[in-house]
């Protein structure tokens, strides 16, 4: 490193002859010879306009004025010094600043079972959370805001690398003072017109609308987030599709959750990074552990395909499960 010819071992010098007092012992703390050592003292006084040592026959003494450029140029080093340590380590690639969005339907759910793992076996890693709609969150992955996005498929991958990390069931949410019947819950015995569904934007609610073909449908009412959502259910208002890893939370016993009994009907969750990034060992190695913690009942998936859902067919597949077929 230099500026205008100056570089961080001549600042290293000074540092040394202003604690040793002598250019001989400093020299020898530098692992350099005196005359090298006094060149480059030399040079740093010459650029700055002005002795930073008062030389006599017995002893070095810092003037004035060097007494503030020795105390700058420690700072200059520790900078320095925290820079490097900054650096992603070279044994961990999955080290310093790492951005990652996550969609409001995920991430609550996920990083309640991630962020534990992910501390122990990473402590160099320096995690920034966003969350998002996945649109946004994709432009911001896009435009090199975020280094990852935890999404749930289909999305346009244009650029994107797109890998599931795990496969859940959806759920049928429903208030626990309805009278209905137990057991697994029937897709085809639903009456949309009683469902309540996310506010635009929400990948989970187009993936219910496209499970239950009723895109033409007018909800009987909307929620911001999945929270509010299942607080509508619990009131008595309607029924609604949760995933599995966020139906831990009964309201007080004021909501009742149903499996499908299509174990098919449900999402995939993946991770997203940039085609273009020069290296992707930190987003792979993310990528390994978010499938190695996934949440308590859902269905880790090692590849790029399990049972007949990939990156971009859940929702085909979901509209072939309500028809009857198979993906």
């Amino acid at each position: 490193m230099s500026v205008n010819g100056l570089s961080l071992r001549e600042l290293e010098y000074l540092v040394a002859v202003s604690e040793h007092g002598h250019f001989g012992r400093a020299a020898e703390a530098c692992h350099v010879s005196q005359p090298s050592l006094s060149a480059g003292v030399r040079k740093v006084e010459d650029l700055l306009g002005f002795r930073v040592f008062e030389r006599t026959s017995r002893t070095v003494l810092l003037t004035r004025r060097g007494a503030v450029a020795v105390d700058r140029a420690r700072q200059a080093i520790a900078a320095a010094e925290h820079f490097l340590a900054s650096a992603p380590a070279g044994g961990d690639p999955l080290s310093g600043r790492f951005v990652l969005g996550a969609i409001a339907t995920i991430g609550p759910y996920l990083f309640r079972h991630v962020l534990g793992p992910l501390r122990r076996e990473h402590p160099n890693l320096d995690l920034i959370i966003e969350e998002g709609l996945t649109s946004h969150l994709i432009d911001r992955l896009k435009e090199g805001a975020l280094d990852g996005v935890i999404l749930s498929p289909p999305v346009a991958d244009e650029g994107l690398e797109i890998e599931p990390c795990y496969r859940e069931r959806f759920h049928l949410a429903e208030s626990a003072t309805e009278a209905s019947p137990d057991g697994p819950a029937n897709l085809s015995a639903l009456d949309m017109q009683g469902a309540v569904l996310l506010e635009e934007g929400h990948c989970l609610r187009d993936q219910t609308l496209s499970i239950c073909s009723a895109a033409g449908i007018r909800p009987r009412q909307t929620a911001m987030s999945l929270e509010t959502l299942k607080a509508i259910v619990a009131a008595g208002t309607g029924f609604s599709l949760i995933p599995e890893t966020a139906t831990d939370d009964t309201l007080g016993g004021l909501i009742r959750y149903r499996p499908f009994s299509d174990p098919r009907i449900g999402r995939t969750v993946a991770l997203a990074w940039r085609r273009s990034r020069a290296e992707d060992d930190d987003v792979r190695s993310l990528l390994a552990l978010l499938r190695r913690a996934v949440p308590p009942g859902a269905i880790p998936i090692d590849g790029k395909r399990i049972e007949g859902f990939d990156n971009g067919r859940a929702e085909a597949d979901n509209r072939a499960v309500q028809k009857g077929g198979r993906p």
